[in-house]
């Protein structure tokens, strides 16, 4: 096939830059301790200083992968597929969630909200980002709100990002890991007094699992 060619299958979400595929357990949010397959796919122009998958940022580093192979692959380990990234939302997310869900699969998505939604999903993750926030209709859809707490202003931002989402979107809090001694416990005070907020950990992490 020819770059044109590929290069035109990744545009239709047909292919797709596929950092990684792994099986493990869900670490974070509302599914936490959830066996679940995770598909990481590349591109994401937020550019967050903290990011821990930075590799991921740059698409042409990771093979255009066809989704088939892609679906293939999932339906060998769990009925929960994550799509994660990077930013998931970069490319259409549209035909992969079809395929999925032709296998009778769940699919959640855990994306930042930057480009427009994307693909049908039982689970929707936003992790909102100030350098660019999220658009469109997803406010609406978010089954839960994810904000990762590096200071004390991002409690602020957590607020405005609450208070454009949906009545039944489950709030969560998260430290971020690099300084999560310092902000956890600023967070823990900020729950206990706005209980709205819950506590979401990196669990994951200190299981040591990917």
């Amino acid at each position: 096939m020819s770059e044109n060619s590929v290069l035109e299958m990744v545009n239709k979400g047909l292919f797709l830059p596929l950092m990684e595929e792994f099986y493990t357990i869900q670490g974070e949010g509302f599914h936490k301790g959830t066996a679940a397959y995770f598909i990481r796919v590349g591109g994401c122009d937020v550019g967050c200083h903290w990011c821990d998958v930075k590799e991921s940022w740059n698409a042409e580093t990771h093979p255009p992968t066809d989704i088939d192979h892609i679906v293939e692959n999932a339906a060998k380990y769990s009925d929960t597929i994550v799509v994660t990234g990077g930013e998931p939302l970069t490319w259409d997310m549209g035909p992969l969630t079809e395929k999925l869900k032709a296998r009778n699969l769940k699919t959640h998505i855990e994306t930042s909200g930057a480009y427009i939604l994307t693909g049908t999903w039982d689970w929707i993750c936003l992790s909102p980002k100030k350098k660019k926030l999220p658009v469109g209709r997803i406010y609406d859809e978010a089954h839960e709100l994810k904000v990762i707490v590096y200071n004390k202003h991002d409690l602020i931002f957590a607020e405005e990002q609450a208070a454009q989402t949906n009545k039944d979107c489950i709030l969560y809090l998260q430290p971020e890991w690099s300084i999560r001694e310092k902000v956890t416990p600023i967070i823990v005070e900020y729950v206990m007094k706005n209980p709205k907020w819950k506590v979401s950990l990196q669990t994951h992490k200190y299981l040591n699992i990917p």
